[in-house]
């Protein structure tokens, strides 16, 4: 390959990552959008603040089947160049409508209700077409030594979005709800549709695999790494959206909460792309195992914390934790389902997270947050999750090295 094909390649390369990663950025934006209004647009349609929480459990519980079912449908797709931006394309304006329906139902009082209902339900069974299919293309089309560093790109833009929610909180909360989601929609549609355009400059570098390549079944290897990205998903919503908040307040005002808060996202961001030439070199699942217990030493750090500073120094390592961890989980879910599977183990890793952030929502809703009996649990619960499944992936990728070097040894016999 010329030096000029090798430059004209990885800057097509780093646009498909840079391209993502707005994608992740505007979809986040767009639910943090829609959690923040969620509650004044229900209570409009008569839906009572109690319930707000079940609303969220649906959409996580759409998510988890969802997530997968669009990963399959991607794997069936890319082989045919144009069909997988066309079908992201065409999903994403019924998503996109739906969404931006939202708040012009709800005005129309409690005889709306149904509908709004509806079209929360439309808006979060299409919105899943925006997650694991085009991470696909990477797996499809990338060359792997470049897909841990393009993965880091892409969730560049999920750590954004964490990094700003709490500031985006702050500016809409008083606002009318109908501005901000018309212009998430507009936004997210014309992003989406230029997907289209990047997957004809990704097919131009690699050819896409054949359209009748079989994906092989789903092994031991497979099974493990999305039973332990669940416990990992679970140790983050806990830590974070359950903890951090109430650690914070042990040494500061509620009022900081929006300047402290982002110091997670921060270290997520940092931390993705110097591990990315780890895993580029180690594999994915060395880096997720080693990023689990280096997070859970953190949390346990930020529990033990005595003075804000710690505290903040705690949850910056461990927000870089999770980076590393997501980060690897998609680069680990292409390289397992490289034999024709990736969008399907690439929807089972996010399923992984809507179940996590399920998980979480229903012990909100149970009210374990306030019952002094559970506080342990809840505290050290991160803690174990992230222990248990980053030691199971360091086996599981130990066994893994072991057995390339015996099928080296067997074949230089």
């Amino acid at each position: 390959m010329t030096t000029a094909r090798l430059t004209a390649d990885t800057g097509t390369a780093n646009r498909t990552g840079l391209y993502l990663a707005a994608l992740q950025l505007v979809f986040t934006l767009g639910w943090t959008t829609y959690v923040i209004y969620l509650p004044k647009l229900a209570a409009e349609v008569g839906i009572a603040p109690s319930a707000v929480i079940l609303i969220l459990m649906l959409d996580q519980a759409i998510f988890t089947v969802a997530d997968t079912a669009m990963g399959i449908a991607a794997d069936r797709l890319t082989p045919y160049v144009g069909r997988l931006g066309l079908f992201v394309g065409l999903v994403s304006a019924i998503s996109c409508g739906a969404f931006l329906a939202l708040p012009f139902v709800a005005g129309r009082g409690a005889a709306a209700q149904g509908w709004f209902i509806a079209l929360i339900v439309v808006w979060a069974i299409t919105s899943s077409a925006l997650r694991a299919p085009p991470l696909t293309l990477l797996g499809k089309y990338r060359a792997r030594p470049q897909v841990p560093f393009l993965a880091a790109l892409a969730m560049l833009g999920y750590g954004v979005a964490g990094a700003v929610s709490p500031y985006l909180g702050v500016i809409l909360r008083e606002h009318d709800a109908r501005l901000p989601f018309v212009i998430s929609s507009v936004v997210l549609l014309l992003t989406a549709v230029a997907l289209s355009r990047i997957e004809h400059d990704v097919a131009q570098d690699t050819p896409p695999p054949a359209p009748d390549e079989a994906a092989k079944p789903l092994g031991v290897t497979s099974i493990v790494f999305i039973v332990a990205t669940v416990a990992l998903a679970l140790g983050y919503q806990l830590h974070f959206a359950m903890n951090s908040a109430p650690f914070y307040l042990r040494f500061a005002k509620p009022d900081e909460l929006s300047w402290l808060m982002p110091v997670f996202w921060i270290g997520f961001n940092i931390a993705m792309f110097p591990a990315s030439l780890v895993v580029k070199h180690r594999g994915g699942l060395i880096m997720m195992g080693a990023a689990g217990l280096f997070g859970a030493t953190a949390i346990a750090a930020a529990e033990f914390a005595g003075s804000l500073n710690i505290l903040i120094a705690a949850q910056f390592l461990a927000g870089a934790a999770w980076g590393c961890m997501l980060m690897s989980a998609i680069s680990a879910a292409l390289a397992i389902g490289s034999t024709g599977a990736e969008g399907k183990v690439t929807g089972l890793v996010f399923s992984a997270l809507a179940l996590g952030t399920f998980a979480r929502m229903a012990a909100v809703a149970g009210g374990l947050q306030k019952m002094p009996e559970y506080a342990p649990l809840l505290h050290w619960a991160p803690v174990a999750c992230w222990s248990v499944a980053g030691a199971g992936l360091l086996v599981i990728a130990a066994a893994r090295l072991q057995g390339g070097a015996q099928l080296k040894a067997s074949a230089g016999e």
